[in-house]
């Protein structure tokens, strides 16, 4: 994003190239499947295996926002993971 004062976002071309995008789509169908499976609101949903589109309620988990959103997403990152 530029920087500048007077800079003004396009929310609907933002939208029409990014979001409504049949790639984003799934990926947010899964998340939304994965919050649905768990049943907890006010936590994030954390994949076990690292794989988001393996929604299997064996596979999930919840953890706080925090601790889900800072993890590293590195390739070895799934080493790490306890």
């Amino acid at each position: 994003m530029p920087s500048s004062k007077n800079y003004k976002r396009n929310y609907k071309k933002e939208y029409k190239n990014y979001h409504s995008s049949p790639e984003q789509k799934k990926k947010r169908a899964s998340r939304n499947a994965a919050n649905r499976a768990v049943g907890v609101k006010g936590k994030d949903v954390d994949h076990k295996n690292g794989n988001p589109m393996d929604n299997r309620k064996s596979n999930l988990r919840t953890v706080s926002k925090k601790t889900n959103r800072s993890f590293p997403r590195t390739k070895t990152a799934k080493k790490k993971r306890k």
